[in-house]
């Protein structure tokens, strides 16, 4: 009997892999913010308000030795201590309506952050330009501005959705994808290159790379140029997420490796 268990938890464990069924993405039920990424202005006001999904909003008002650039993000959250930390093979989709609103100038919009840096990974809308553009760590580059003409105009408020597509293969042929929305507008699906293979495991490949966080990012620009008493506000309302499932991989998974696990 005890035998027959065996065969059958193997055979059982051998289709949940090749199979590669859906399993759950981690599903945030509130945000934290992480303050002063970049602090070149470390004496200035930073006022935040999160009350997620509904609304987050950072304000950070130039005060004392100004420098260039002070940058906070927001992170999705299980406990509104802690980011989540979403795998390569997680699927998502984030959206929020985003305004940035002020004196001052700078970017802000919506962020999946590869693991080795807080600052990149941007869908990025900046004034006073109106430059609409993703860009930096995994995220594949695509222009907005360029390819749709969009401007955007401060004061203004934009819908900004990011969709994270998955697949059992992950490999050159069948990459994850990634594809913006700005008000409407797609970019279509665009694919992922490869990773690093000297840093596979643990990270992975054609993807996002583990671990990765997501939320939403804003960056006050010039504050020296901008002035004592000078601002920068954004604030992202009806903030939704969507789980789109987690993929098990097929590629490297033999009846000699399942086996192994009952070593």
């Amino acid at each position: 009997m005890k035998k027959q268990f065996k065969v059958l938890s193997l055979a059982l464990l051998a289709t949940a892999i090749l199979v590669s069924g859906a399993l759950a993405t981690a599903i945030p039920s509130d945000a934290v913010v992480v303050e002063r990424i970049w602090n070149d202005s470390f004496a200035s006001i930073l006022t935040v308000d999160v009350s997620y999904p509904g609304y987050i909003d950072i304000n950070d008002e130039a005060a004392g030795p100004l420098g260039w650039a002070n940058l906070h993000a927001w992170r999705f959250s299980e406990n509104g201590t802690d980011p989540i930390e979403f795998d390569n093979l997680d699927g998502f989709a984030f959206y929020a309506d985003l305004t940035i609103s002020g004196t001052g100038d700078g970017e802000s919009g919506l962020q999946i952050r590869p693991w080795w840096s807080g600052a990149d990974g941007r869908f990025n809308v900046r004034t006073p330009d109106g430059e609409v553009a993703c860009f930096g760590g995994r995220l594949p580059f695509y222009s907005f501005t360029a390819s749709n003409g969009v401007s955007y105009v401060k004061g203004t408020t934009v819908r900004l959705g990011m969709i994270y597509r998955t697949n059992p293969d992950m490999n050159e042929a069948n990459p994850a994808t990634i594809e913006y929305i700005y008000d409407g507008i797609s970019s279509g699906e665009l694919p992922f290159d490869m990773g690093n293979p000297d840093e596979d495991p643990p990270h992975g490949l054609w993807g996002i790379l583990s671990p990765a966080m997501a939320g939403g990012h804003m960056q006050f620009n010039n504050m020296s140029g901008s002035g004592e008493g000078s601002n920068f506000n954004v604030r992202w309302e009806n903030i939704e997420f969507e789980d789109l499932g987690t993929v098990v991989s097929t590629e490297d998974t033999t009846m000699d490796a399942i086996k192994a696990l009952y070593r």
